[in-house]
């Protein structure tokens, strides 16, 4: 979450810059209401700790009287302990309620991030340029002339929004998957195979609960008292494995990734641009992540941007780069910026990967912090992730960017040992 002393001290920095997402009149009513609830708190802990002294100074006073062997002049300890009680059970429902609000604000926007949403985004690099098809089929009718994804049984074993990959096409997001591995181990990245059931304190770490709460599958309460659900990406993992721990700042940028699938419950796309295995409720992603200092973070967010770009550059995939602005940006992130591959029978882009830096507004959620070397305080750490890569979108974009006019579809060559062909084929030629 942000931090109050940014707040108290800058506040109108603070609402100019969350005004980028919010409305505005939305803004001054949070900040109005946080504000007091930080004024209650600090005026209940300064009449706790004025309590706490009378009560110490009473008895001893008390004791020294007992002492003595004369009549005290002020009650017996025991009798302050219940106005002491209320003040402090007064405390917790106030910070209670700050948390609350606090957990519910965004991140702020960097400096160079635009207000609006996705109208306001910029494409600042391009990749290539679209393939020259004659006749183009979509993603859906290539993978069912070629036999690789079977919709109906998928939603005859899961419901709407689920699919089954069949024969050289699950060997195909196979081999994308480990590709990736390959590739990300490569760059320095640690890999990690996380569970994919996560506790609710990793959802409030990665800034995910409570707005989006409702977007995950979550077990019953009887099931998992403390709160479990299915994770929507290994962000969420990554982030939560190490929470409330102090790291080495010898050892930063700290570099993880893993490949899950991701659960969400968001609805598959009626649309054409999101037909197929582009949105569903279960898909295959590789996140890679990083835990850096403060002054390390702008190296590491072009670091991870140019290493998922390479991986689309190396299946040969045409794409663009778009800057996001504040409203089209995860909630918990600073800056964001997204590789959007071309759908050639949409004509759209559709994005394979968001590389984003949070700044420390996951790493106060989390309580993951670093000890300056020398000292005995501690600050918190950066956060940055980004998908590299969505296999759910890279396979349609293959399908459709390599597709023949015999319906065939070339494999890139970096996947044609791990598929042992060139080519994929329509069944029976």
């Amino acid at each position: 979450m942000l931090d109050m002393e940014l707040i108290r001290k800058d506040r109108e920095a603070v609402a100019v810059a969350l005004a980028k997402r919010l409305d505005p009149a939305e803004v001054t009513r949070a900040l109005d209401e946080i504000q007091q609830l930080d004024q209650a708190r600090r005026a209940l802990i300064s009449e706790i700790d004025a309590e706490r002294q009378r009560r110490k100074a009473e008895a001893r006073a008390y004791a020294a009287a007992k002492r003595a062997g004369t009549e005290p002049e002020v009650a017996a300890p025991e009798a302050g302990r219940k106005q002491l009680a209320e003040l402090e059970a007064e405390l917790d429902e106030v910070q209670s309620k700050l948390r609350s609000r606090m957990s519910e604000l965004p991140n702020l926007p960097a400096d160079d991030v635009v207000a609006g949403g996705k109208e306001a985004n910029q494409v600042v690099k391009v990749f290539g340029a679209p393939p020259a098809i004659e006749k183009v089929r979509d993603h859906v009718e290539l993978s069912r002339m070629l036999g690789l994804v079977d919709h109906e049984r998928g939603v005859k074993l899961g419901g709407s929004g689920f699919w089954m990959y069949t024969g050289l096409g699950a060997r195909l997001e196979w081999a994308l998957i480990n590709w990736l591995v390959d590739r990300n181990i490569e760059a320095g990245y640690e890999f990690l195979l996380p569970p994919h059931l996560l506790l609710d304190t990793a959802g409030f770490a990665a800034g995910q609960f409570p707005k989006f709460y409702d977007d995950v599958y979550h077990l019953d309460r009887e099931s998992a008292p403390r709160g479990q659900f299915l994770l929507p990406t290994s962000e969420t993992a990554i982030l939560g494995a190490y929470q409330d721990e102090i790291l080495d700042p010898a050892k930063l940028p700290l570099k993880a990734f893993a490949y899950t699938p991701c659960y969400r419950r968001e609805s598959a796309g009626s649309h054409s641009d999101e037909r197929g295995t582009v949105r569903g409720h279960q898909f295959n992603k590789v996140e890679i992540f990083q835990f850096t200092l403060p002054e390390q973070a702008d190296a590491a967010l072009e670091e991870m941007l140019l290493h998922a770009e390479s991986l689309v550059e190396a299946l040969g995939l045409h794409y663009q780069r778009s800057f996001l602005a504040a409203g089209d940006s995860s909630a918990s992130m600073r800056k964001t910026f997204d590789i959007e591959v071309w759908m050639p029978s949409t004509g759209k882009y559709k994005e394979v990967s968001s590389v984003s830096w949070g700044g420390d507004y996951q790493a106060r959620r989390a309580a993951i912090r670093y000890k300056e070397p020398g000292g005995k305080q501690t600050r918190f750490v950066h956060t940055l992730n980004g998908s590299a890569l969505a296999t759910s979108r890279l396979f349609p974009a293959i399908l459709e960017q390599f597709q023949q006019p015999d319906g065939s579809v070339l494999v890139p060559e970096v996947l044609q040992s791990k598929l042992g062909t060139d080519r994929l084929v329509p069944s029976g030629r």
